[in-house]
């Protein structure tokens, strides 16, 4: 085959639940089958007996692969040449593998020099973008994003599109794959630039699927039965609801503080904020009869409806740029804006952790953000900014540049080690003591500011979200380091509830209530 054979298309990885009721051939190539005649163009199947059985049943393109469990490496996905050899003898057109770099039984180099030895192609399971460019430096046809999330730290819920995006500026042959269980969420990966996206769990996994909507339900009932069906017209008026950030943008219909469908697109960058609103106005064109008002909930300072960075690194746009004005032009619909870390402020406050109560929320993620309820209102401005707050010294770095994502990365670096946060995470996780010291001097910075905005607001709760602050463990560590305060001093510390959609649900709340 060719890799213009895949171009645009949808692959569906038929890999039933090990050990579940639909583990085996027949079901595998039933699924093959089922999804070819829905207009699948190939197909990832896992296991040398289920590709052979499948080769014998579809012409389509197959990528293989094989998974073991290994007591001596992390590597699951075809760690072995004697793998490709067989994966190659079973009908695979493509052979898959690991490509990450971490310990491995054999070279990302000798698993490409063997796949290409018996003529197949390859795909380079990558888990961030570094992977990819060893990977592509070895020789791989396709580099896909199957790995992002999944090599230590807490697993993530949404697909990695800003990786797909960061991907395709390397190669156009990404394939993107990993946590897609949605047709928007299967949209957003193709805008991103993919050259074909892989849909798995959605698909094929009756008990996973079944799984999720069983929680919906249950969490449905629980809080109160009939009146939480995400109807309009039960839970009021649609809003759409925007959170335009660093790397990647979030849109999603919000009723009643439920997300009745969501979306995630790239933020290129360098293109600027007409161009960002542009292409959201197109990607929501469906919905465009769904809502009546907009917020839009943005990193940085929004004043009177103008928008302008506090911190150009994390997103750099014109000073004052009218985002109101543009954005209600552009949409035809009234807007409003708000801070990022302020909108998911209210959104934990009315529909999440807060119940309620007053509170100040703190985002701890590649930045630190937050916001502050009070008597019942959301102080807007700069208040809540407290990753840009100093020390006594006027030669000290903001807090967040001394606490964050990025500063754990680069304390690693300093340590001798090449790994991001959510790799620090997972090896301080495993006992590794470098990693355990660095996890926890931010946590010992952020215990410390939760002591001061206790000792300013005294707020009844402080509401912890961000990659970092939901990390397995932190948390923990930031209560261990307060263990000595008095209890009249001490904080109410709570983990966010609403996670990655609770900037959209708070801002069209906001814009809700501007209405």
């Amino acid at each position: 085959m060719q890799r213009e054979d895949i171009a645009n298309s949808l692959i569906v990885s038929c890999q039933p639940v090990p050990g579940g009721p639909m583990d085996s051939a027949q079901f595998v190539t039933g699924f093959a089958k089922a999804a070819l005649a829905a207009g699948a163009k190939a197909l990832r199947i896992e296991s040398v007996l289920y590709v052979a059985t499948a080769r014998l049943a579809v012409r389509a393109p197959i990528i293989g692969i094989v998974k073991r469990d290994l007591t001596d490496s992390p590597v699951r996905i075809t760690p072995y040449l004697a793998d490709v050899e067989a994966l190659a003898e079973a009908g695979a057109d493509i052979i898959a593998f690991d490509a990450t770099d971490r310990v491995r039984p054999v070279a990302v180099e000798a698993l490409v020099k063997a796949v290409k030895a018996r003529n197949k192609l390859t795909m380079a399971d990558c888990s961030c973008l570094d992977d990819a460019r060893r990977a592509l430096a070895a020789g791989v046809d396709f580099v896909g994003t199957t790995l992002s999330g999944y090599v230590g730290g807490p697993e993530p819920e949404d697909p990695d599109i800003a990786l797909i995006a960061q991907m395709r500026t390397l190669t156009p042959y990404v394939i993107a794959e990993g946590r897609i269980r949605s047709p928007e969420q299967a949209a957003a990966a193709a805008h991103a630039g993919a050259y074909a996206v892989v849909v798995g769990s959605a698909i094929t996994r009756t008990e996973h699927v079944t799984s999720w909507f069983h929680q919906a339900i249950s969490d449905a009932y629980a809080a109160g039965g009939a009146q939480t069906v995400l109807d309009p017209t039960i839970l009021g008026p649609t809003v759409l609801g925007i959170d335009i950030g660093g790397t990647k943008t979030m849109a999603a219909l919000v009723s009643g503080g439920k997300v009745i469908e969501d979306m995630i697109v790239p933020t290129a960058r360098e293109a600027g904020p007409d161009v960002w609103l542009a292409s959201l106005a197109q990607s929501t064109s469906a919905w465009s009869g769904r809502f009546h008002r907009i917020g839009i909930a943005v990193t940085g300072l929004v004043q009177d409806g103008r928008w302008s960075a506090l911190n150009p690194a994390t997103l750099g746009i014109p000073d004052g740029y009218p985002l109101v004005e543009r954005a209600s032009a552009v949409f035809g619909k009234p807007v409003c804006a708000f801070n990022d870390a302020q909108a998911a402020a209210w959104g934990e406050y009315k529909f999440g952790a807060g119940q309620g109560r007053d509170i100040v929320f703190l985002t701890i993620s590649t930045g630190i953000g937050g916001g502050i309820v009070c008597n019942g209102r959301l102080l807007s401005g700069l208040a809540g900014h407290f990753g840009l707050i100093r020390g006594l010294s006027e030669d000290r770095a903001p807090l967040e540049d001394s606490t964050s994502g990025r500063w754990i990365a680069s304390q690693a670096l300093k340590a001798g080690f090449k790994a991001d946060a959510v790799d620090v995470f997972g090896r301080a996780l495993k006992g590794e003591a470098w990693a355990g010291a660095i996890v926890s001097r931010s946590a010992l910075r952020v215990a410390t500011l939760c002591r001061d905005i206790q000792m300013i607001f005294d707020p009844k709760s402080i509401v912890i979200g961000g990659s970092i602050g939901l990390a397995e463990g932190y948390l923990d560590r930031v209560r261990a380091h307060l263990g000595e305060v008095p209890p009249r001093l001490s904080s109410d510390l709570v983990a966010a509830k609403l996670a990655g959609h609770a900037g959209v649900i708070g801002v069209a709340d906001l814009a809700e209530r501007a209405g």
